[in-house]
């Protein structure tokens, strides 16, 4: 595998080498054209100024000095003057048929002009047109026409050297790669230097990473990073780490819990047995220690049947099929059939109910949270209680309340009343047969509906359980 050093130095150095591959063209194709407008509208400005002097003067071609720029007193010392006089030296002056009618002092033999470029400038145009000498030097050349009586007579030659044109461009180009070069053997050591300072967070985070341990979940990072993304990278891991350590410390407790409801059960079971069997008994004891040891079994059943329920819980995908569901009904039928357990303990056992809509929920499941908070009502209310069960709504949740006169729960058991095994009264509880899961059962059940369990509670004056569920929609 590839490291991530190497690939983010060559991708920062390829980035920049596109990049300065663009900014060198952008800038050599953009000083190209300029300089070629300067090049060309300095060559023409100095022919059009020659062109029009000998249409407004035509008796200068048949000088005998061969000057069509003649100075007239203060004008020599014009810097504009002097250079249209030197290149009135280079200029040819040609007929129609491409035969030289006029030459300066200075000129230099040309190729003669083709007859494209002859009829062009026939036309009135200006020509423009590179050629390379004999010696491979450059030379830029215009052809502007010279008109006599509204009629192209002539073509007026003028041309520059380009030498330093081609020069300017290759001192342009070394220039160029010369800084490319540079910056890109700056980049190179820079991206290294750059991936050094941010992976360091990194290997930091690694090697926290693999010094932990189940054993070791205590452990945290403190990078020190001087960039926030990276204070925040290992804010989110130490706090992944908390939820890992009580994840194990939650799974532990439970382990030990689980194995200590387990144990008692399996410890009668054996007292039994043992006493059972040290002398013979008659058909009775032998019936009363199965049936003690039947209970037990009993007990083994429910509890693992609890535990069962709360694995099935923990995963991803909570066992539900959520559909919608009228309430009412469900509560009618379990009430139905409660109320003679209820009227034997001589408790009032109430459905009160006001018009709500259906909810998205598992009739088996929510069956279950029913049942476990009637088994607690009715378990913890005294003979002549009551225990009211009310259906209702508000503001688009549906809620079931169970409500009891019993005894009440102390204030400081209330945060923790959820918690597996959990128990405020564990003597009393373990000889009523509860293990302290039906609530974080009802819990379970109540979340994976995306809905909420709560409960108040005065000691004395009894205790309301609320589970709030969201309306079906539509």
């Amino acid at each position: 595998m590839s490291s991530f050093r190497t690939q983010f130095r060559l991708y920062t150095v390829a980035l920049i080498a596109a990049l300065l591959a663009v900014f060198n063209m952008l800038v050599y194709t953009g000083f190209h054209s300029l300089l070629q407008q300067y090049v060309d509208g300095r060559l023409f400005g100095f022919a059009d100024t020659l062109a029009e002097l000998i249409e407004q003067r035509p008796e200068l071609l048949k000088r005998p000095d061969h000057e069509i720029v003649v100075p007239r007193g203060a004008q020599v010392t014009d810097e504009r003057m002097k250079e249209l006089r030197e290149v009135s030296h280079s200029v040819h002056i040609l007929a129609l048929d491409g035969t030289v009618v006029w030459e300066g002092s200075a000129v230099v033999p040309r190729p003669s002009v083709d007859a494209a470029l002859l009829e062009r400038g026939k036309n009135g145009e200006v020509v423009y047109e590179t050629i390379e000498t004999s010696s491979g030097a450059p030379v830029r050349q215009v052809f502007v026409p010279i008109r006599q009586q509204d009629e192209v007579r002539y073509l007026l030659q003028a041309e520059e050297s380009l030498v330093f044109f081609r020069r300017t461009h290759r001192s342009l180009m070394g220039l160029l790669m010369l800084g490319s070069v540079a910056v890109l053997t700056a980049s190179w050591f820079g991206s290294g230097w750059l991936a050094r300072k941010v992976l360091d967070p990194v290997e930091v985070l690694s090697r926290t990473a693999e010094s932990i341990s189940e054993s070791a979940l205590r452990s945290r990072v403190n990078l020190n990073a001087p960039f926030e993304e990276f204070e925040r990278l290992a804010q989110a891991f130490n706090g992944m780490l908390d939820r890992l350590q009580k994840a194990a410390e939650s799974q532990r407790r439970f382990t030990d819990y689980a194995a200590h409801e387990m144990k008692t059960p399996l410890t009668v079971m054996q007292g039994n047995l043992e006493v059972a069997l040290q002398r013979s008994r008659s058909v009775e004891e032998y019936r009363e220690v199965l049936v003690s040891n039947l209970e037990q079994v009993q007990r083994l059943i429910v509890l693992t049947r609890s535990l069962l329920t709360l694995a099935r819980f923990a995963g991803d995908r909570p066992p539900v099929e959520l559909v919608p569901l009228a309430l009412e009904p469900l509560l009618r039928e379990l009430i139905d059939d409660l109320t003679p357990v209820a009227e034997d303990r001589r408790i009032r056992l109430v459905l009160e109910q006001e018009p709500v809509g259906p909810v998205l929920g598992d009739a088996e499941r929510l069956k279950q949270v029913f049942i476990n908070l009637l088994d607690n009502a009715l378990r913890y209310t005294d003979p002549g209680g009551t225990v009211t069960v009310h259906l209702g709504g508000l503001r688009g949740d549906v809620r079931v309340a169970v409500r009891d006169t019993g005894q009440g729960i102390a204030q400081e058991h209330l945060p923790l009343l959820f918690e597996r095994f959990y128990r405020t009264d564990p003597a009393r509880a373990r000889d009523s047969g509860g293990h302290g899961l039906g609530l974080p059962i009802v819990k379970e059940i109540a979340e994976a509906h995306h809905g909420t369990i709560s409960v108040e509670s005065e000691v004395g004056k009894g205790s309301v359980f609320t589970l709030t569920l969201p309306a079906a929609q539509g």
